[in-house]
């Protein structure tokens, strides 16, 4: 295999399994705030800030993922 092919391996790993782990936890921070709030709906003026910085912190790494998988590719 060449070095070309194998930078394209590492680039399709990279960002494959670079996603897949923020797709897993944006999920499950959505699924428990919704769980939250429908336990308890007064509390969801303190929980929806709270949402939205984890779902940030957690696409960062999505972000990551393919800032790697371009060094990889153009680097």
């Amino acid at each position: 295999m060449s070095t070309e092919g194998l930078k394209f391996l590492a680039a399709a790993l990279a960002i494959g399994l670079g996603a897949l782990g923020p797709a897993i936890g944006e999920g499950l921070i959505a699924s428990k705030a919704l769980s939250a709030i429908g336990r308890n709906p007064e509390a969801s003026d303190k929980i929806t800030p709270l949402i939205f910085v984890t779902m940030a912190i957690t696409e960062s790494t999505g972000i990551y993922a393919l800032v790697v998988a371009l060094i990889i590719l153009f680097g």
